[in-house]
């Protein structure tokens, strides 16, 4: 049984591997692509520290689209290749952002977020969706973090 909380005083790799651990389980044989989000985001919310926004954008119909998250309400559409979920849905690759407010058409849907990490979840080659992850402080999200979301996005690759 899985307590749903990382370990106290764990690095970052620890604790993305706990995550990951954790996100296997919870999502293991359910093939509903919204449940396992919406239990994931509540597992990002639990296991990534210091982040005012954590969860999905999905992709339909050539669009990001809002999918469970844990944060304040947000954008509901994004189009594909505006702001950093856009840039990471388009170039499908992970987006790791020092400051927001100097990235090129940066969408604030939270004027509180002041850096932000987006994974895209490939399947096939093709963005399924990405994991937006958004903090208030300024260059919260390093490579250890981009490594340890990458490492999840592959795992939900066929889950969501």
């Amino acid at each position: 049984m899985f307590d749903f909380a990382p370990a106290p005083n764990a690095a970052k790799p620890a604790i993305y591997a706990q995550l990951c651990e954790a996100a296997e389980a919870i999502t293991a044989g359910e093939p509903d692509a919204v449940a396992n989000m919406a239990n994931v985001a509540a597992l990002l919310g639990e296991f990534v520290a210091d982040c005012n926004w954590a969860g999905f954008y999905r992709m339909v119909e050539g669009e990001l689209v809002l999918g469970p998250f844990c944060g304040r309400p947000a954008c509901i559409r994004i189009p594909v290749g505006r702001g950093v979920c856009g840039a990471a849905a388009a170039e499908g690759r992970s987006q790791l952002v020092k400051d927001v407010h100097a990235f090129p058409g940066h969408i604030a849907c939270d004027a509180r977020s002041r850096s932000e990490l987006v994974v895209p979840v490939l399947r096939d080659g093709v963005v399924v969706a990405v994991i937006d992850l958004d903090s208030p402080t300024p260059a919260r999200f390093d490579a250890e973090d981009r490594a340890g979301i990458e490492t999840l996005a592959a795992l939900l690759s066929d889950r969501i």
